[in-house]
C-alpha cells in the first residue's frame, strides 16, 4: 500500500497519476467489500487452532457426505429447520446444548490443566493472550450455548404436553429463537478461527472491554453473539408464557399446573425482566465502540459502573432463570420414583414464586463489598439470607416426599439424590458470602468461582442429566441402557466434588480467579486435584454420550409402547412415545393436581370413535432466514464490511415484512388420520394390558 504515494512512472504508456488513482479505487473497493477481514485473521500460525480447525472441516465434510449419500437434506429441512413444532424445536434446542458441552467442559480443563502446569516456574503451556480467550469462551458457551439451550429446550418440549395443549401461542417464535440462539453459537465458533475471540470475561467489563482496550474484533464478536442469542431467548419466553396464560387445558387452573410449570412460568418471566436489561448494556456498549459514543468510558461523562450494575442487575438473576428448571425437573422425578403425590405442594409454589421475586434483590449483592454503608450492608446480606429460606423449604419438601416412599433407584432418581447432597454443601458455602466479613475476605476469590461452578454442576446440570434420563422414552420411544447412564452418574458426581472442593481451599488461602499463572508452587497440587475432577466429568459426559449411541443401536429391544414407562403423574406421559403432531386427540379435561395419575385410578378410558380435524401451524423457513441473515449482519458489523452489512439489513427487513404479510399459516389434520394414529396406538397398548 505504500507504493501509492510514490510518483510512479507511466505503465503500458498510461500515465504515473492513472496508475496511483487505480492502486486507491482497487484498496477502496477491498476496504468497502472485507473491512477488516484479511488472510492475517486465519491462526495459521497456530497449530492448536488450526488441527481443531481441520478436524472440524473434516468432520463437517463428512457429516454433510453422509446426509447427501442418504438423501436427508429435503427430510432434514421440512422436519426439522423449517419445523414450527415445539416437541422438534425443543428436541433441537437440547441438541445444540449437548454439543456446545464438549467445547465448554474441554475449555474448562484446558484452564484447570494451565494452573497445575504453570504453578511456580512453569510456564504451562497456555500464552496469557490464549487463557484469557479460552476463559471468555468457556463462561460464555457454558452459560448461553449449554445451561440455557438445555433449559429451553426442556421448557418448550414439555410445557405444553404437561398443560393439555396442541402447541405454542407463537409458534413461529419458537422456531426463529431458536434459530437465533444457534446462530449466535456459529458466531462464537467461528470466531475461534477467524479473528479470534473476546479475552476480557464472560462479563466484559469496561473499561477493558472498550475500544481503546479491546480494538480486536474479539469482542465485537462477543457483543453481536450473545446480542443475537438474547433476543432469541427473549423472544422464546414471550412464547412461552403466553401458551401458560392462554392455553391450558379445561380445568387445569394455576394451583393444578405441573410444577416443572410453574418453574418454567417463573423462569421466563424473569428471562423477560432482565434480558431486555443486558442487551440495552451490551448495545450501549456497542455503540461506545462503534459510534463513538461515551456511555461507560472514563470520560465525557461517561461511567464503567453503570455497566457493572446493569450486567449484575442479570447475572444472579439469570442464575435463578437456570435453577428453577431444575427444581421443577427435580420435583417431577421425586413423585414419579418415591410414588407419592409431592408434599407441600402450595409451599413449592410459594417458594417458587418467592425465589423469582428475591433473586432481583438479590442481584444487588456485587455492592456489599463496595462500602456502600450500614444500611445498605445490612439490606443485601438480609435479603441474600432470606434467598436461603425458600430453597430450604423446597429441600425439606423433596425430602418429606420420599419420606416412606417407594423409592425407585432409576437413573434419574440417582441424580435428584446427588443433588441433594452436592446443593446442601454449596448452600452452606453460599450463606458465608451474605455476611459482610466473610464477604470481605472471600470476594473475588477462587471462593466465590468455586461456589458458582458447584451450584451450576450440582443443580442445574444434574437436573438436565436427571431430565435427559427421565423423558428421553417419551420423546424417541425407547429407553436408555442404565448401565452408561449410572456410570455418567457416578462420574459426574465424584468429578464435582474432586473438581471443586480444592478450589474452595485454594479461594480459603486467598487464590485469585482468572490468573494464568500463579507464583507459589505449593497450590500446584490442589489445581492438579481439580484438574483430575473435570476430567472425570468429562468421562461423565462420554458415558452420556456411550448410552445415547448404544442404545440407539439397540432400540428395537428397548422399545416403549405404553407411552408411560415411568408409571408417571403428568399429562405427557398419556400420550404416545414420540407423541404424534397434535399431541392430543381429545382435549384433556382436569380434576385433580397429577392430573394423569389421577385418570389412571379412575379408570380412564381412551376414545376409539369421534375424532375431528385438527388445526396445526405449518412450517416456515422464515425464521431459519430471520436469524441467518442477523448472522450475516453481524458478522459483517464485525468486520466493518459495510457495503454486505447494508445488503443484509436490508434483507432482513425484507424477509420480515413479507412474513408479516403472509397468509394461509395452517392446515387442518384430516379426522381419517387423526383415527388411523389413536387406532396404531390403541393396538400397541392392548399388547400389554
Amino acid at each position: 500500500m505504500a507504493l501509492c504515494f510514490l510518483d510512479l512512472p507511466g505503465v503500458a504508456g498510461r500515465p504515473g497519476h492513472l496508475v496511483k488513482i487505480e492502486m486507491f479505487e482497487q484498496a477502496d473497493t477491498a476496504k468497502l467489500l472485507l473491512g477488516r477481514l484479511s488472510w492475517e485473521a486465519i491462526p495459521l500460525h497456530e497449530p492448536v487452532l488450526l488441527a481443531v480447525f481441520v478436524a472440524l472441516a473434516l468432520g463437517g465434510l463428512a457429516l454433510v457426505g453422509g446426509m447427501t449419500y442418504c438423501r436427508m437434506w429435503g427430510r432434514f429441512w421440512r422436519h426439522w429447520v423449517t419445523s414450527v413444532d415445539h416437541k422438534r424445536v425443543g428436541l433441537m434446542y437440547i441438541v445444540l446444548g449437548l454439543v456446545m458441552l464438549l467445547p465448554g467442559v474441554a475449555g474448562a480443563l484446558m484452564l484447570l490443566l494451565q494452573h497445575a502446569l504453570s504453578a511456580g516456574d512453569g510456564p504451562g503451556y497456555l500464552s496469557p493472550h490464549h487463557y484469557d480467550q479460552i476463559l471468555t469462551a468457556h463462561g460464555v458457551i457454558m452459560v448461553f450455548f449449554v445451561a440455557m439451550p438445555l433449559i429451553t429446550g426442556f421448557m418448550n418440549y414439555l410445557v405444553p404436553l404437561q398443560i393439555g395443549a396442541r402447541g405454542t401461542a407463537f409458534p413461529f417464535l419458537g422456531n426463529l429463537g431458536f434459530w437465533m440462539s444457534a446462530f449466535g453459537a456459529v458466531l462464537v465458533v467461528l470466531s475461534l478461527f477467524v479473528g479470534g475471540f473476546s479475552q476480557v470475561g464472560w462479563l466484559a467489563y469496561p473499561p477493558l472491554s472498550g475500544i481503546e482496550f479491546s480494538p480486536d474484533v474479539g469482542m465485537d464478536y462477543y457483543l453481536w453473539a450473545l446480542l443475537i442469542a438474547g433476543g432469541g431467548a427473549t423472544l422464546s419466553a414471550i412464547n412461552l408464557i403466553v401458551t401458560l396464560v392462554k392455553m391450558r387445558c379445561p380445568g387445569m387452573g394455576l394451583m393444578k399446573m405441573p410444577l416443572f410449570t410453574w418453574s418454567a412460568l417463573c423462569a421466563n418471566v424473569l428471562i423477560i425482566a432482565i434480558f431486555p436489561v443486558f442487551m440495552a448494556a451490551l448495545f450501549l456498549l456497542a455503540l461506545d465502540r462503534f459510534a463513538g459514543t461515551h456511555f461507560f468510558t472514563n470520560d465525557l461523562g461517561g461511567n464503567a459502573m453503570i455497566y457493572v450494575n446493569l450486567i449484575r442487575a442479570w447475572v444472579l438473576p439469570e442464575v435463578c432463570v437456570l435453577m428453577l428448571p431444575a427444581f421443577g425437573i427435580f420435583s417431577e422425578i421425586t413423585t414419579t420414583f418415591s410414588g407419592k403425590r409431592l408434599f407441600g405442594y402450595t409451599a413449592m409454589v410459594g417458594a417458587t414464586c418467592s425465589v423469582t421475586l428475591l433473586a432481583v434483590l438479590v442481584s444487588l449483592l456485587h455492592l456489599l463489598p463496595l462500602g456502600a454503608g450500614a444500611r445498605v450492608d445490612t439490606f443485601l446480606g438480609l435479603s441474600t439470607l432470606i434467598f436461603a429460606i425458600p430453597i430450604g423449604a423446597m429441600i425439606l419438601n423433596w425430602v418429606f416426599t420420599l419420606y416412606r416412599g417407594a423409592i425407585r433407584f432409576e437413573v434419574p432418581m440417582m441424580w435428584v439424590l446427588g443433588f441433594l447432597i452436592i446443593f446442601v454443601v454449596a448452600g452452606l458455602a453460599g450463606v458465608q458470602l451474605a455476611v459482610r466479613p466473610a464477604n470481605d475476605v472471600l470476594h473475588d476469590s477462587l471462593f466465590v468461582t468455586a461456589f458458582f461452578h458447584h451450584v451450576i454442576l450440582g443443580c442445574v446440570v444434574h437436573a438436565l442429566m436427571a431430565g435427559i434420563a427421565y423423558w428421553f422414552p417419551k420423546a424417541f420411544g425407547y429407553q436408555l441402557i442404565p448401565f452408561w447412564g449410572r456410570l455418567s452418574f457416578w462420574c459426574g458426581f465424584l468429578g464435582i466434588g474432586l473438581a471443586i472442593t480444592p478450589l474452595y481451599m485454594l479461594g480459603l488461602m486467598g487464590v485469585p480467579p482468572r490468573m494464568s499463572h500463579v507464583d507459589d508452587p505449593s497450590l500446584q497440587v490442589g489445581f492438579l486435584i481439580a484438574a483430575s475432577g473435570a476430567g472425570l466429568i468429562l468421562v461423565g459426559i462420554l458415558s452420556l454420550i456411550a448410552q445415547l449411541v448404544h442404545s440407539f443401536i439397540r432400540r428395537p429391544a428397548l422399545r416403549d409402547e405404553t407411552g408411560d414407562p415411568w408409571d408417571a403423574r403428568t399429562l405427557e406421559w398419556s400420550t404416545a412415545s414420540p407423541p404424534p403432531d397434535y399431541n392430543f386427540a381429545f382435549t384433556p379435561v382436569v380434576h385433580e393436581i397429577d392430573a394423569w395419575w389421577d385418570m389412571k385410578r379412575n379408570g380412564y378410558v381412551r376414545p376409539t370413535r369421534g375424532f375431528i380435524p385438527i388445526p396445526m401451524p405449518k412450517n416456515t423457513a422464515a425464521g431459519f432466514t430471520i436469524a441467518a441473515l442477523g448472522a450475516v449482519f453481524g458478522f459483517c458489523m464485525i468486520w466493518q464490511m459495510w457495503l454486505f452489512a447494508g445488503v443484509s439489513f436490508i434483507m432482513l427487513l425484507g424477509v420480515l415484512i413479507a412474513h408479516a404479510f403472509s397468509h394461509g399459516r395452517g392446515f387442518p389434520i384430516p379426522a381419517a388420520q387423526v383415527e388411523r394414529t389413536e387406532a396404531g396406538r390403541t393396538r400397541l397398548l392392548a399388547r400389554h394390558v
